[in-house]
């Protein structure tokens, strides 16, 4: 039977924890098939004999030894420059460090629940996602290929996870809503809150194709869309008063789109509730679209709806807290004092009236608080003195 037992000499009386270190040199005897072995580079000295061991303990000190040497062989081929200012590392090093962060790390993820992965784009104040999603006006949409695949997959693809699919489906909703806009009448409602959940969605890109999208329901569907407007009419102020600059300018273009293509007598009632909102920017925003909706309407439909109702909408305006809604009130309140007085100089009355009666100052004085009266008289005599000055 062969004998494997294996007798390992220590160096001048040295500890077996010495082994291994630089300066350390081991003199190996086995028995293996009855010959001797032994490392000829060492030198033959008889040193005392240690007990015998087992062989996994002599693998494990032997191991370490050849690594020393391995390592003192690298550091000898290093230049002596950067072995005295210390600029190398060792890589056995360096290694064990990246397994032990790669161990940390998928500790930390299997605790946690949430990938590794991390979206570095998402909260940047820039436009994101444009290397992959195209922001393509009205007028350059094509029709899509096959409407009733696009319909079929529609709303799970704005329902989805992935911003791409859900951009999209956004834009596949305005080339719909351009080219067969009669399709989507049946699902208007599901459409209306997938797109106000996209007008939420805290990627840029997500929310400005949603506010394009809203600008071309409203071209296309005018007045059919007053009955889903609400939802979607406070993201889009909301959306317009925000700090992101293309994403307030794409809110606006929707805002005028909406009150171009809806009916003022429509429109006005679902504005007025935000003309009184708490936030200030809300107010402005909605103070500004009253203000270009209100010009559109005929003498008649101003009389029908009430003229001193929008007097009295644009007085409570002129002390708001900020500028867009004062010089909406202003605007409009000398848009209403031109229509007022038209409407009376055209109206054929068998009775004539007295002219301090129908004057515009007695109007404003009758269906006003005396404060609110006087700012609105102070507003529309200025302007219309300055009006006069410079023609």
């Amino acid at each position: 039977m062969v004998d494997t037992v294996v007798t390992v000499l220590t160096l001048g009386g040295k500890s077996r924890d010495s082994l291994g270190s630089e300066n350390t040199e081991i003199y190996v005897f086995g028995l293996w098939s009855q010959s001797h072995v032994y490392n000829p580079r060492l030198p033959a000295k008889h040193y005392p004999v240690s007990p015998i061991i087992s062989l996994p303990f002599l693998v494990r000190y032997c191991t370490t030894y050849l690594m020393s040497e391995m390592s003192s062989k690298d550091i000898r081929n290093i230049p002596e420059s950067e072995r005295m200012n210390g600029s190398f590392m060792k890589p056995q090093i360096e290694h064990k460090d990246e397994n032990l962060d790669e161990r940390q790390k998928r500790s930390m993820t299997s605790l946690v629940g949430i990938p590794t992965k991390i979206d570095e784009t998402a909260n940047l104040g820039v436009e994101v996602g444009s290397s992959q999603v195209e922001y393509i006006e009205s007028e350059n949409l094509n029709d899509v290929d096959d409407v009733e695949i696009c319909l079929k997959t529609l709303l799970s693809r704005l329902s989805s996870k992935e911003w791409v699919s859900v951009c999209e489906a956004l834009n596949n909703i305005r080339q719909l809503s351009i080219f067969h806009k009669e399709v989507i009448l049946s699902n208007m409602g599901d459409v209306i809150s997938l797109i106000v959940k996209s007008l939420k969605n805290p990627r840029s890109a997500v929310c400005k194709t949603a506010i394009m999208t809203c600008a071309d329901i409203f071209k296309a569907y005018t007045d059919d869309i007053i009955d889903s407007l609400d939802p979607l009419l406070l993201q889009l102020l909301l959306k317009s008063s925000q700090d992101k600059r293309f994403v307030c300018e794409a809110a606006e273009r929707a805002l005028i789109a909406l009150t171009t293509s809806v009916s003022p007598l429509l429109l006005l009632p679902k504005l007025q509730p935000y003309i009184k909102n708490r936030n200030p920017r809300i107010r402005a925003k909605a103070s500004m679209c009253f203000c270009r909706s209100v010009p559109l309407l005929g003498i008649e439909e101003i009389e029908a709806f009430g003229i001193d109702k929008l007097i009295q909408t644009a007085a409570s305006q002129l002390g708001d807290q900020l500028p867009e809604s004062r010089d909406a009130a202003r605007t409009l309140l000398l848009e209403l004092q031109s229509v007022y007085e038209k409407s009376h100089f055209l109206k054929p009355t068998a009775v004539p009236e007295d002219p301090e009666i129908a004057s515009w100052e007695h109007f404003c004085q009758s269906k006003l608080s005396p404060l609110s009266a006087q700012a609105v008289l102070r507003v529309t005599t200025v302007s219309r003195e300055e009006i006069v000055l410079g023609s």
